[in-house]
């Protein structure tokens, strides 16, 4: 019988992709002494050097946790530097315009959102968790429980009409 030296690469139906190989891929290990876990997080040896060490991601959060990208600069220096880097990652902020909603996902009103932080909520509550918190909050703050008390006075009020501004907007959403 005859060897064959023809590639499998070459008909169909093929059952892999273009220029793929039966050989195994080189995998780079941990640059950290004994480690054998793949070395796939680079992180540079100096600052403004090219060179990078390659860990895993144990190592990678050991190393960066003492890095520290000042090093050896003066105050003066390291704000020089802050500062044109701030100005080259300028793509980063250009998102920044979005930020003006504020927490949420567009369903609440500015006034909700305020009302939610009054009751100590996150922007995503329901009205049944919004109305155990208006209960907690009216029964600690109210002025019959603390009766001398002008700031649990105010916090009541703030309390109830945090609560009524919320009812009327899930009022609203029942309505529609």
């Amino acid at each position: 019988m005859a060897r064959q030296t023809r590639s499998n690469d070459w008909g169909f139906p093929r059952w892999r992709e273009y220029g793929a190989t039966r050989e195994a891929k080189a995998v780079r290990l941990c640059d950290r002494e004994g480690c054998n876990e793949p070395g796939d997080r680079p992180a540079p040896k100096s600052p403004n050097s090219p060179d990078r060490w390659y860990f895993c991601e144990t190592h990678a959060a050991e190393y960066n946790r003492g890095w520290n990208y000042f090093e050896g600069l003066s105050a003066e220096e390291a704000a020089a530097r802050e500062q044109s880097e701030r100005r080259t990652a300028s793509g980063f902020t250009s998102s920044a315009h979005h930020a003006w909603g504020g927490p949420g996902d567009g369903t609440r009103s500015r006034d909700e959102m305020r009302a939610l932080e009054v009751l100590d909520l996150e922007s995503d509550a329901s009205f049944e968790e919004i109305k155990a918190s208006w209960r907690r909050l009216a029964k600690a703050n109210h002025p019959d429980v603390k009766p001398n008390d002008k700031d649990a006075a105010e916090r009541f009020r703030s309390v109830q009409a945090a609560f009524e501004v919320l009812r009327a907007a899930e009022e609203r959403r029942q309505a529609k």
